[in-house]
Order: C-alpha cells, then structure tokens, then sequence
C-alpha cells in the first residue's frame, strides 16, 4: 500500500485481483459496522470499471444484506426506464436484483420535475446518512457526474442536475455503453462532491487502460475541481484500487 495525502492507495497487477480485495476489504468493514451499527446506508457506481468488485461482493454470503439501505450516485436524465445504460437497471442486474437488501432507493431519470426529485434524494440521503461508498473515476476524473466544468468542492446541494461534458459522454461510447456519442444522454442527476465526501469511507475502483491518465492526475495534480477526483486524497478513510493498466504512469510502488 502507498499513501498520497491521506488516500491509501492499492495496487494489483490484473482487474479482477483488484476487484475481488477491493470486495474483500468493503465486506470486511461492513461487518465491523454493522457489529455497532443496526442498518448501514451504503453508495454504490454503475459502470464497467465496478464489474468485478460487484461481482465478487454479490457472491459473499457472508454479509447481512437485510441490514443495508442500497443508494446510487448518479443517472441519466431521460433515458427510457428499460434502458440497460441505466445506472439503476445497471445495479439492479449486478447487485441491487440478487442480495436481499433492507431497501433500495433509486434515482429516477425520468421524474417530471428533475428538480424535485433532486430534492427528496437528497432529503433521503439526509435523513439516513452515509456510511460507505464505493465508486470509480472518469477518464477526465469526475467521481459521480461531477465532471470538471459543474464539480464544486463546496456545493451548497446534495443532488443536482447537471450537464455532461463531451469526454464524459464519450467514455459512455469508449466503455460500451451505446454506441454512438448521439446515443449518449446530455444531462444527469448527481450526487455532488460534499454529498459523496461526507461518507465515513470511501472505496473507489478504478481499473482499465482508459484511466491511466486519470489515476495520474487524481495522484499527482494539485487538490482542486480541475480535477474532481483529487479531493479523494483528503478523505482520512478513502481507499483507491488500481491494476497494472490504471497505474501504468505512476511511478514504480509496492501493491
């Protein structure tokens, strides 16, 4: 392990190696919690880079799901309710759909007033808390839909709507996701950066080629929102997990 600032970071040589100790680790800490707590309220991404961590954590029997409230941190606005890309049908194929949580809350996209429902996931966030999220980094190292142009280190909201970037909506073509930048919606609802910060640990997966240059600047620039990802390193519990590919321009460290 090496540590940047305050964020520890992980280092493995294959993505599924990181996947399953970044599971390993998130389980662990689940059942130190819930040994104090009665239910915990936990975050999670959707995205390809998260497969093999929620792959290896769906599979651990071990965990009192039926203790812990599921949330998202983001989705599309306006994509049709079925739609695979959603996040929610993303993590209810993954994870959400096959361990018996407490609740799931979801963020819905498609709401009349997009404002509105802002509002009352923000008043649900508010009213349980956040005890852990789990999360990626963009290739221009946003973390949610934080992307650099509307990421604010001290937003005054909790969940807003905001307007994707162009590199944003093209990681959404280069990971897959739709095949056309056309395709990709142009604006989703976020938890924003304070809402994500306030969490008492912070577990963010980040794997795959297309990240090396993102892993960089989360390490190495300066702390600011040019860079949304590097607010990570002044969390006291955020944890970061890279493979050979992500970390291929960071200098040479001990996993």
């Amino acid at each position: 392990m090496e540590i940047k600032d305050q964020l520890k970071i992980h280092r493995f040589d294959t993505r599924k190696q990181m996947g399953a100790a970044a599971a390993a680790m998130v389980a662990d800490k689940i059942r130190e919690l819930l040994g104090v707590q009665e239910h915990l309220n936990i975050i999670f991404a959707a995205a390809p880079s998260q497969q093999e961590f929620l792959e290896a954590l769906a599979g651990d029997s071990s965990i009192p799901w039926n203790r812990i409230n599921a949330f998202h941190m983001d989705e599309y606005a306006g994509l049709y309710p079925d739609a695979p890309q959603g996040f929610g049908n993303f993590l209810k194929a993954r994870l959400f759909g096959k361990v018996p949580f407490r609740a799931v809350h979801y963020i819905n996209g498609n709401a009349a007033d997009l404002n509105e429902e802002c509002a009352r996931y923000a008043a649900l966030l508010e009213k349980e808390g956040v005890d852990i999220v789990n999360m990626g980094i963009g290739e221009n190292t946003h973390i949610a839909f934080n992307d650099p142009h509307v990421a604010d280190f001290e937003d005054p909201a909790a969940v807003k709507v905001v307007d994707l970037d162009q590199a944003c909506r093209q990681q959404q073509v280069n990971d897959g996701c739709f095949a056309t930048l056309n395709e990709v919606p142009t604006h989703a609802l976020t938890l924003t950066v304070p809402t994500l910060f306030r969490a008492k640990f912070i577990y963010c997966m980040v794997p795959g080629p297309t990240k090396a240059e993102a892993i960089y600047h989360t390490i190495n620039a300066p702390v600011a929102e040019e860079h949304p990802s590097t607010i990570l390193r002044r969390h006291s519990r955020a944890h970061l997990f890279v493979d050979a590919d992500s970390a291929a321009k960071l200098h040479t460290g001990n996993s």
